[in-house]
C-alpha cells in the first residue's frame, strides 16, 4: 500500500503502452463514465463485502496476532496486484482480466479464468443472500406481535422475496458506473456495523468468558484464515471493469484510487475483525452477527444495516458473473433480450443454492482458497512473469516470483484443510451467555472451555 507504482519498461518500446492517456477498455455506447470518487466507492464496496463479516473468525482460526499481520500482508499483495493486473493489460494491450490471460496463455488460460471469474462472485452472491437471510430474518423477529415461527420472516422467505424485489432489480443494470451511489450507501452503512461492532466490545467484552487459546500467537489453521481474508479483500474480478467505468481511464489514476481504497479498505477491516475477536474470542462464529443474542436491539439495528448492505453489494458480483459468460458464449455484447434471460437464470441458480445452505464459514474458506488465491495471487503474477522484460532482480518480479508458490500453497493446504477440519457452526443457535441462566454449555466446544469452567451471570440489561 505504501509502495510506489511498478514502472513496467523502459521509455522506448513500451512508453505508448503506458501513457497516460491510453485506455485499456473498449468504450462501449451504452456505458457511463465515473469520476474517481464513484470508482473507489465501487472497490471499497467490493472489498467489504459479505467477506467482512468473517474476518473476526479468521482472527480465531490464525491466532490474533497472526491473523492481525496476515491481513495487513494480503491487503498489501491485493494492493499490488491490482495494479500489475492494469500494467498487464497495458502491457498485452488488452481490455479485460479475461483478454490479458488468453493472450498470455492461450485458451486454455482463458477458460481456466473464465471458470474462476464465474465461480467467485457467484458463490459470493450465495453468501450475500445466506446473510440477508439470516440477518434479516432476526430483525423482523424483534417486531412486536410478529411470531418469531412465522413462515413470513423465515430465512428462506426473506431470500426469496429480496432477491425478486432488490437484487434482481438492480442486478439488471447494464452499467457498472450507475451502482457508484449505491455503492457509497452501502460503504456507509458498513461504517455504521462498524461503530456497533466497536460499541459492543466495549460493553460485551468483559462479560464473556475468554477461551483459554484467546491469544495465543500462531494456530495450524492460519492457512484457512488467509483464504477468508483473501476473500474479503479480492475485486480483481471486476477490477478492469471499474478501470473502464472511469472518465478518463490512466495508469496513474488507478495507482491512487486502489491506494486509497486498499487503505480504506484495510482500516475498516482490522478494526472490524480487532473488535469482533476481542468480544468473543474462542467462540467467534463465520458469520459474527450469529455471536450476537437476538434481544440485544442495537445489534438488531447492525443486522438491518449489514443486510442491506449485502443486497446493495449483490449487483456488483452479479455484474461479472454475467459478463464472464457473456464474454464466453456470446462475443461480450449480448442483446437486450439475452441480458434479461442470463440475469434471471444466474440469479436464480443463486438463490436456489443459497436455499440449501445456511453455514457462512465454510463458503467463505472454499470461496478464498479455491477462487480468491489464485486470482489474487498466482494469474496476475504468472501474467506479469511472461509479460514483462524487466530484468529478474526488479522489485516487481521479486514479488511476483514470491506471490506464485505462495498462492498454490494457499489454494492448495486450505482446501484439504477446509474439508478435513470443517468449522462448527451453529446457526441459528442461541450461544450460551445469550441466556439469564447461562451455565448452559449446549452450544459450546469442550475445546473452548474446561467442563469445571464456571461462567459469571451476564447482566442482560447491557443488551438494550
Amino acid at each position: 500500500m505504501s509502495y510506489q507504482c511498478p514502472q513496467l519498461g523502459d521509455p522506448g518500446q513500451r512508453e505508448t503502452h503506458l501513457s497516460d492517456r491510453e485506455s485499456l477498455v473498449s468504450r462501449h455506447e451504452h456505458q457511463g463514465k465515473s469520476c474517481q470518487s464513484s470508482a473507489v466507492f465501487n472497490v471499497v464496496n467490493s472489498v467489504i463485502g459479505s467477506g467482512i463479516i468473517g474476518l473476526p473468525y479468521s482472527m480465531k482460526q490464525a491466532g490474533f496476532p497472526l491473523g492481525i499481520l496476515l491481513l495487513f500482508w494480503v491487503s498489501y499483495i491485493t494492493d499490488f496486484s491490482l495494479i500489475l493486473l492494469i500494467k498487464g493489460g497495458a502491457l498485452s494491450g488488452t481490455d479485460s482480466y479475461q483478454s490479458l490471460v488468453n493472450k498470455t496463455f492461450g485458451f486454455p488460460g482463458y477458460l481456466l479464468l473464465s471458470a474462476l471469474q464465474f465461480m467467485y462472485p457467484f458463490i459470493a452472491m450465495i453468501s450475500y443472500n445466506i446473510i440477508t437471510g439470516d440477518t434479516l430474518s432476526k430483525v423482523f423477529q424483534r417486531i412486536p406481535g410478529v411470531d418469531p415461527g412465522s413462515l413470513f420472516i423465515g430465512r428462506h422467505f426473506i431470500i426469496v422475496v429480496s432477491t425478486v424485489t432488490f437484487t434482481l432489480p438492480l442486478s439488471l443494470y447494464r452499467d457498472i458506473a450507475k451502482l457508484g451511489k449505491i455503492s457509497f450507501i452501502s460503504t456507509i452503512l458498513t461504517t455504521v456495523i462498524l461503530g456497533i461492532v466497536m460499541t459492543r466490545a466495549v460493553s460485551l467484552g468483559s462479560n464473556i468468558p475468554k477461551t483459554e487459546d484467546a491469544w495465543v500467537i500462531a494456530k495450524p489453521n492460519a492457512i484457512q484464515a488467509i483464504g477468508v481474508m483473501s476473500f474479503a479483500f479480492i475485486c480483481h474480478h471486476n477490477c478492469f471493469l471499474i478501470y473502464g467505468s472511469l472518465e478518463e481511464p490512466t495508469v496513474a489514476k488507478w495507482c491512487r484510487i486502489i491506494h486509497t481504497s486498499i487503505l480504506v479498505s484495510v482500516f475498516i477491516c482490522v478494526l472490524f475483525a480487532t473488535c469482533g475477536y476481542l468480544t468473543f474470542t474462542g467462540f467467534t462464529q463465520g458469520d459474527l452477527f450469529e455471536n450476537y443474542c437476538r434481544s440485544d436491539d442495537l445489534v438488531t439495528f447492525g443486522r438491518f444495516c449489514f443486510g442491506i448492505t449485502v443486497i446493495l453489494t449483490y449487483p456488483i458480483e452479479c455484474f461479472v458473473t454475467r459478463e464472464v459468460i457473456a464474454n464466453v458464449f456470446f462475443g461480450g455484447n449480448p442483446s437486450s433480450v439475452f441480458h434479461i434471460i442470463l440475469t434471471v437464470v444466474i440469479v436464480t441458480a443463486a438463490t436456489l443454492v443459497s436455499l440449501l445452505i445456511d453455514c457462512l464459514g465454510i463458503v467463505l474458506e472454499l470461496n478464498g482458497v479455491l477462487c480468491a488465491a489464485p486470482l489474487i495471487f498466482i494469474i496476475p503474477s504468472a501474467c506479469y512473469l511472461k509479460l514483462s522484460e524487466e530484468p529478474r532482480t526488479h522489485t516487481d518480479k521479486i514479488m511476483a516470483c514470491v506471490m506464485l508458490p505462495v498462492g498454490a500453497v494457499v489454494m492448495v493446504v486450505g482446501f484439504i484443510m477446509a474439508i478435513t477440519n470443517p468449522q462448527d457452526c451453529t446457526h441459528g443457535q442461541e450461544m450460551f451467555y445469550c441466556f439469564p441462566d447461562n451455565t448452559s454449555l449446549t452450544n459450546i466446544s469442550h475445546a473452548h472451555l474446561q467442563p469445571t469452567t464456571q461462567l459469571s451471570p451476564l447482566n442482560l440489561s447491557i443488551f438494550q
